[in-house]
């Protein structure tokens, strides 16, 4: 980075460094050391590596600030979704066929702690396994008993109590599909999901704009669920994915930095015959330790990348494994620079401004496009495909820290600066406690940095020429 690049980021830290300094002490920070108890609102105090010996518990967002906070009249696809793979697959999970779990799992907490902390697009793998469907991590298109982690049913009942108890919020199920023709359809319909399911023939055809996101939820057309199978909307009710979405490559092969691959079933990342962007951002092999690292700036990064790739528009959907670990704001700090540059133009959907023209921001003044990014550190190596293993023993039960009131915003989490370690992570994501004895209220120096926290990020990633 030029010396003239790095004067207003140096600028802009020592202005924020003189406001901590006057502003005494405060509640524990994103990245601060801390206690059960002492992290705030939309954070989990926890060690980001499953490893022994890998340093003290310390304060991470897991909770994204709520899309919908600057309101519900933009088109549905001008929303952008933090998003679980695997979302079934739960370290820790009891075995339900009498064969122990060996398959790998992917995230930490249950459905429907994942739906409490903002999580709104989910990621299934169904199939037809025991005279019913299965939520299966298997392979070749077949469930077995070691694999078989959770009956449909169970989760898609859990997905409908959350829409029942909150009329404001909308999910999207991608779902893997292996089952039969009619069997996913009787198990939506069983679950009591139908009278919230988007019908795939109101669905915008030709990549135009979704309904206003208001309209969605007046309608209580609030479940938007896609099949990977073609012509399953007359035996389900569900719509083909690849109609509507474009998706990233996941697993290694699509985490080269400053590339965004697709899928091999998806169209082309710009074609515009689809509204909607599926970004993966997942190793091949399941991995806590990666995840800590890599769901940060590796994340942000990768954002860039794929607007660049699909045709100039930000994906609405970010899906990564372990959506609670990273070393900072990890992927619901991704999620809301999303929401910021889609919904107002701005680095984060924290410094939008209600009723303001596009392009007019609270404490930054962004570029009229999307700046170019200058070479930023690649997300660490992925670890190499292993052979299936048995999970690892689960943490304890993350606390339900997201505003459970529906229509509700988790406020911007708090931050501290460090150097970069040696994961590919932003020093605006990695921080550590300086002090280890703080009121349990945030002071006015965090909440400023939790709102600065953003556009130091991309002035670190995105620098003009």
């Amino acid at each position: 980075m030029a010396a003239a690049s790095t004067f207003p980021l140096v600028l802009l830290l020592a202005i924020v460094a003189a406001c901590c300094v006057a502003g005494g002490e405060g509640g524990a920070l994103v990245g601060d050391t801390c206690t059960a108890s002492s992290c705030g609102a939309g954070m989990r105090c926890a060690t980001c590596s499953p490893l022994p010996g890998m340093g003290p518990p310390v304060c991470s967002r897991t909770t994204p600030l709520d899309p919908k906070a600057h309101g519900t009249d933009l088109a549905f696809n001008r929303y952008t979704w933090l998003t679980t793979h695997n979302s079934f697959a739960i370290v820790g999970s009891p075995s339900r066929t009498g064969t122990p779990i060996i398959a790998p799992p992917n995230q930490e907490d249950t459905v429907t702690a994942q739906l409490k902390n903002g999580v709104r697009g989910l990621m299934l793998d169904a199939y037809d396994f025991q005279n019913e469907v299965w939520l299966c991590h298997s392979f070749g298109g077949k469930c077995y008993n070691f694999a078989a982690y959770q009956r449909a049913m169970d989760v898609l009942k859990e997905i409908g109590a959350f829409l029942d108890a909150n009329p404001s919020e909308v999910i999207t199920v991608f779902v893997e599909d292996y089952a039969g023709p009619g069997s996913l359809g009787k198990v939506v319909g069983g679950s009591g999901l139908s009278k919230y399911l988007f019908p795939p023939a109101k669905m915008p055809k030709g990549g135009g704009d979704w309904p206003l996101l208001k309209d969605m939820i007046a309608q209580n057309h609030r479940l938007l669920m896609f099949t990977s199978k073609r012509g399953k909307d007359g035996s389900d009710g569900l719509a083909y994915e690849w109609d509507y979405v474009l998706e990233t490559q996941y697993g290694n092969d699509g985490l080269v930095g400053g590339s965004c691959p697709k899928r091999a079933e998806s169209m082309a990342m710009d074609s515009t015959k689809q509204s909607l962007i599926l970004m993966n951002f997942f190793s091949t092999n399941p991995s806590q330790s990666w995840a800590c690292g890599n769901n940060s700036a590796p994340l942000v990064a990768k954002l860039k990348a794929c607007y660049d790739a699909s045709a100039k528009r930000w994906p609405n959907f970010i899906a990564v494994d372990y959506y609670m670990r990273s070393k900072g704001g990890g992927a619901p700090l991704a999620t809301d620079v999303a929401n910021g540059r889609q919904q107002c133009g701005c680095d984060s959907i924290a410094y939008c401004k209600p009723g303001s023209a596009f392009g007019s921001c609270s404490l930054s003044s962004p570029p009229a496009a999307p700046p170019k990014m200058a070479a930023a550190s690649p997300p660490a190596a992925a670890p190499a495909p292993a052979p299936e293993m048995a999970p690892s023993s689960p943490p304890a039960e993350p606390p339900e820290t997201a505003t459970e009131a529906a229509g509700s915003a988790v406020r911007p989490a708090s931050i501290k600066l460090e150097k970069d370690d040696t994961t590919g992570t932003s020093p605006a994501d990695t921080a550590k406690s300086s002090s280890s004895n703080r009121s349990p209220h945030p002071s006015s120096c965090s909440f400023l940095f939790g709102l600065l926290l953003p556009s130091l990020l991309l002035l670190h990633l995105f620098i003009s020429d």
